[in-house]
């Protein structure tokens, strides 16, 4: 069984294959990729030189990203990165982006929490069909910031592996109307 507190080692050969220690495979980016966006830490090592080659395949997976048109970081982002490795700023940009992420992380979760804790709008018709439509959009407005959506999908959703719920042009009509219901009842509720 895997240990996944600690960080997957990885080693790249001399022929620049990765080995995968704990599957004794060889492995891709997209699979080192997965493995990041499965919650694994990974650590690439070099096998002969013994050095940590971990933060240049990180910058590797996202430059690939990126020429597929996957963009995560904003142009405007990017030029202030590449700026501060020419001022004075350097040494604090790393430690703002990390405590950034971090933050971000601690959020989403603690809205995932909220989301699925027990409520009283759990009982008002169409809540169910809300969330889902909320954790949908909220996926498809994280995806690009963090990667695939980590979160749960509520039980008992219709969810497809998209982690979007299907839905036709009768369902939709339905939604509209049971989300002005609950509008109606929200608006009785703050008088």
């Amino acid at each position: 069984m895997a240990d996944t507190d600690k960080p997957l080692l990885i080693k790249r050969y001399a022929s620049r294959r990765l080995y995968n220690t704990e599957t004794s495979d060889y492995v891709t980016l997209e699979d080192i990729a997965r493995f990041i966006r499965d919650g694994r830490e990974v650590q690439i090592i070099d096998l002969k030189s013994g050095d940590d080659l971990t933060r240049q395949y990180l910058l590797q997976i996202i430059a690939e990203h990126e020429s597929r048109g996957e963009n995560v970081l904003p142009t405007n982002v990017l030029n202030d990165l590449v700026r501060s490795y020419t001022s004075q700023a350097t040494s604090a940009v790393p430690q703002f982006l990390a405590a950034s992420f971090e933050m971000f992380r601690e959020s989403q979760s603690t809205w995932m929490e909220k989301m699925n804790k027990a409520n009283p709008m759990t009982g008002v018709p169409g809540f169910e069909a809300i969330q889902a439509q909320q954790e949908a959009f909220l996926k498809a407005m994280t995806a690009g910031m963090a990667g695939n959506w980590s979160g749960p999908m509520p039980e008992g959703s219709d969810a497809d592996s998209s982690g979007t719920a299907p839905q036709d042009g009768d369902d939709l009509d339905d939604i509209k109307s049971q989300l002005a219901e609950l509008q109606k009842k929200l608006s009785k509720l703050d008088k």
